[in-house]
């Protein structure tokens, strides 16, 4: 079995930065890629942001696009989502996603961190 656990969540201030961290444990796993998504009070699950492993090629949501960067540390087996420029429209709670093929549908994913909350007040 393979963990995923998040961390780095909290309140902060619109305009304000967080950098989220996404440590991957357990038996070998050698993912394809790696997702951020988010999911706010009564809405679906959204795409954030993905790194693909081999190439480290990223993707964004057009929502965050120019202020979220998402990266790997393949030794660390860790992801991160470094956070800028923050809206109260990113409030949700953050879940990184691990894929074996084929990235990003939520239906597909592998693996899922317990999620961690971001609260971007106004």
């Amino acid at each position: 079995q393979v963990q995923l656990v998040e961390s780095g969540g909290g309140l902060v201030q619109a305009g304000g930065s967080l950098r989220l961290s996404c440590a991957a444990s357990g038996r070998t796993f050698s993912s394809y890629a790696m997702a951020w998504f988010r999911q706010a009070p009564g809405k679906e699950r959204e795409f954030v942001a993905a790194i693909i492993r081999s190439s480290s090629s990223t993707y964004y949501a057009d929502s965050v696009k120019g202020r979220f960067t998402i990266s790997g540390d393949n030794a660390k087996n860790t992801v991160y989502l470094q956070m800028s420029s923050l809206k109260p429209e990113d409030t949700a709670v953050y879940y990184c996603a691990a894929y074996s093929n084929s990235c990003c549908e939520v239906g597909r994913a592998d693996y899922w961190g317990q999620g961690t909350q971001v609260t971007v007040s106004s």
